[in-house]
């Protein structure tokens, strides 16, 4: 059997290359939504209500209990726009609250 050679790609150059080809499931530029999370709903909240994933610009977001899950309803468009003013653009047009512990499928 012919022996084949193999030629070794870079991590650097795969990532660089995804990036660009807008083939990734998500927007990269979403990742800052984790970075800024806690600024744009203060320390309190944050200790409740975690950022789990986006996806099609839906933002779903773990809450501790029942009624954080509530206020946070209440709250639901203040949080979108003051996330969408921090980063810049329109990258959360809703947020999906659920209770409890992450799923498999988040």
């Amino acid at each position: 059997m012919p022996e084949r050679k193999k030629t070794l790609v870079s991590l650097k150059d795969i990532i660089s290359e995804l990036l660009q080809s807008n083939t990734l499931p998500f927007d990269p530029d979403d990742a800052r939504i984790w970075k800024v999370w806690e600024d744009v709903v203060g320390p309190v909240i944050a200790r409740y209500a975690t950022p789990l994933r986006i996806r099609h610009k839906k933002l779903r977001v773990r809450v501790t209990d029942p009624i954080w899950y509530q206020e946070l309803k209440f709250m639901e468009k203040d949080i979108r726009e003051r996330l969408n003013h921090e980063l810049g653009r329109t990258a959360v047009a809703g947020i999906d609250f659920r209770v409890g512990a992450p799923s498999p499928d988040d």
